[in-house]
């Protein structure tokens, strides 16, 4: 019942959980390049101020459907390397788990980047390319 109510959706859905998604990433990013809303700007040129540069443009990038699934990976894996050397500590013991190492957001967001490259850009992005009319002239390739 319920899917059949949902299924047809499922499209826009995932468009508003990549736009959602890639905003709120983006964010994260210009909090860390531009000081937004925040004290704690790191400095120019430093590793997390890199890690800012990359959140903000794949974030807006997945967002707005441009060069999604590339976006996207790249997001994935630097959230994923964040986890790791930021989060998870070495050191063992009740620190592997995300609720004790405030790692749930970046472990999520690894996640869903990897889904959103797998899947793409969707049917309303940015970098869609729309089907050409029947009579239409083929483009050369380049």
């Amino acid at each position: 019942m319920i899917q059949r109510l949902l299924a047809p959706r499922a499209d826009a859905a995932y468009t508003l959980m990549r736009i959602t998604t890639g905003l709120l990433f983006s964010f994260h990013g210009a909090q860390k390049v531009f000081g937004v809303l925040t004290t704690r700007q790191p400095p120019f040129g430093s590793q997390l101020w890199i890690g800012g540069v990359i959140e903000l443009v794949t974030g807006l990038a997945i967002a707005v459907g441009l060069y999604t699934a590339w976006a996207a990976f790249v997001a994935s894996g630097t959230m994923a390397v964040a986890y790791v050397q930021f989060h998870w500590k070495l050191a063992g013991g009740a620190q592997l788990l995300p609720a004790v190492n405030k790692g749930e957001p970046a472990l999520v967001y690894a996640v869903v980047f990897l889904f959103i490259a797998c899947r793409g850009g969707g049917a309303w992005g940015a970098g869609v390319t729309r089907p050409r009319a029947k009579d239409a002239p083929a483009r050369p390739r380049r």
